[in-house]
């Protein structure tokens, strides 16, 4: 049994959507042992397509501030998630221990012209998020149960 909750840092680009989305399906799939927080390379902004898709399965990020990368955040992080290429490459270095994941997520209001175009790559990459979410929160349980049995 882990003796704190982990602790998941995902970045962006902006942290408008992708990583907000990902912050807010953590917090609500990881039970309180797993907790997490968001920020971007740059602060863009809350996106307010992300929002709404986010509303649609009941979570709401609204009052996930958008907020820059700092240093103290990297440390606080047992996992750093870049949801974007650009963010990966600009993520500075991370301190001893700290494990680092890429997911390189096409950010969903770039895909599309109009709102229902828009709307659809929102959802789309929502639901992308949920399911390496769940991929990554069985595999911890997974390394978990190892070290518990001591196997």
């Amino acid at each position: 049994m882990y003796k704190r909750s982990a602790h998941v840092l995902f970045v962006g680009t902006g942290n408008s959507c992708r990583s907000q989305m990902a912050e807010g399906w953590t917090n609500r799939l990881g039970s309180g042992w797993l907790v997490a927080r968001s920020a971007g390379i740059a602060a863009y902004g809350m996106d307010p397509h992300a929002v709404a898709v986010m509303r649609e399965v009941g979570i709401d990020i609204s009052c996930q501030p958008s907020t820059r990368l700092l240093p103290a955040m990297l440390a606080w992080a047992d996992l750093v998630v870049t949801v974007c290429n650009y963010a990966d490459e600009h993520c500075p270095a991370l301190p001893a221990g700290v494990q680092k994941k890429c997911w390189p997520l096409d950010h969903p209001a770039q895909t599309g012209r109009d709102e229902p175009q828009i709307m659809q790559a929102m959802r789309a990459t929502r639901d992308a998020i949920r399911s390496r979410i769940e991929g990554m929160i069985g595999g911890m349980k997974m390394l978990e149960r190892v070290d518990s049995e001591g196997v």
